[in-house]
């Protein structure tokens, strides 16, 4: 059974209050003898500190909400690692919360972390073209008294005290446009994500400014069915299309399924690409081209800034991409 903290105390030989100091990482000055004695006898008895406690003493939880969209989407869960890689380094505890992203969920599970007394809350995903959804997460970062971090462009009043991580997402989109029209593409559809995302609407933009044409663009869900289905009445609709893009890498995924049913060659019959980089996309026959965000540094980068020593100022940090080409594109069929 493990012990509590008044065993430690007397077992170290201190006082019950030089004991809690130790164990709570109170700033108060203890001799590192003293210090090393009780840690080891704390370690000794496998005392576990009371996280409430020590959040009144320090006025920290040492606790990290984190609202993604969808646990297990390769996107959010790469974020996830990087954010758990420098948690596990600063002794932080995580907890998810997946919203399905439904921007009512969204806010209610902030207030409920806020309620449980997390110190640092990451919104992973981009922010929505929605005023009512800017008006609600405005509102709950004012009455948090930890620090917010926004992952993706966010719409926010640049005077709240907000850090945010972003990938340049517009830039990504030229990218892959011009890497398109330079092997002949003009006829270009797109299977999207929701158009009031704003990394999908940026990743749209470029992708329609490096083509030089508007691609016929087809929202569907974000999946590989999302993909799948979509790329079928694209090419219904218009069967003289010579490439799909897929707004992220499982949608281009069930892009290339559907073609491989058809008996369409990728990219002989038609050029299929991406976005994010997922791990598979390199495995995939043909592999697949796709734009690189680097997710798992976002979500590293997102915690350090948290973590580290708040200054007047707002800060951002914006991430570059790149465009990494694979086999499944090729010079349009003649």
């Amino acid at each position: 059974m493990a012990g509590n903290l008044k065993e430690v105390a007397q077992r170290a030989g201190v006082s019950l209050a030089t004991a809690s100091r130790v164990l709570s990482g109170s700033p108060y000055p203890v001799s590192e003898e003293l210090r090393e004695r009780v840690m080891a006898v704390a370690e000794e008895l496998d005392y576990v500190p009371n996280a409430q406690a020590r959040a009144l003493i320090v006025g920290s939880s040492r606790t990290v909400g984190m609202l993604v969209g969808e646990v297990g989407d390769p996107y959010f869960d790469a974020m996830i690692n990087g954010v758990h890689r420098i948690a596990k380094e600063q002794s932080q505890l995580v907890t998810i919360v997946s919203t399905g992203r439904d921007p009512r969920r969204e806010l209610d599970s902030f207030r409920l972390l806020q309620s449980h007394g997390a110190s640092v809350m990451i919104v992973a995903g981009s922010g929505l073209d929605d005023p009512a959804y800017r008006e609600g997460l405005a509102a709950r970062i004012r009455s948090f008294s930890g620090t917010t971090v926004l992952i993706g462009r966010h719409e926010i009043d640049p005077e709240q005290r907000v850090l945010c991580v972003q990938a340049d997402n517009l830039d990504g989109g030229r990218m892959l446009g011009e890497h398109l029209r330079a092997l002949g593409h003009t006829r270009v559809g797109v299977v999207s994500g929701s158009s009031v995302v704003s990394s999908t609407s940026d990743r749209v933009r470029g992708l329609t400014e490096g083509l030089g044409v508007e691609p016929r663009v087809l929202e569907v869900g974000q999946t590989r069915e999302g993909g799948y289905e979509g790329t079928r009445h694209l090419l219904d609709v218009d069967p003289d299309l010579t490439a799909i893009v897929g707004t992220a890498d499982q949608m281009a995924i069930g892009a290339m399924a559907y073609c491989r049913e058809q008996g369409l060659r990728v990219p002989t019959d038609l050029s299929v690409a991406g976005w994010n980089d997922i791990w598979v996309g390199r495995d995939l026959v043909p592999s697949l081209t796709t734009v690189h965000l680097p997710l798992e540094e976002m979500g590293e980068a997102a915690l350090r800034l948290a973590l580290a020593p708040q200054t007047a100022e707002p800060r951002a940090q914006t991430f570059p991409v790149q465009l990494v080409v694979r086999e499944s594109t090729g010079p349009v069929r003649s």
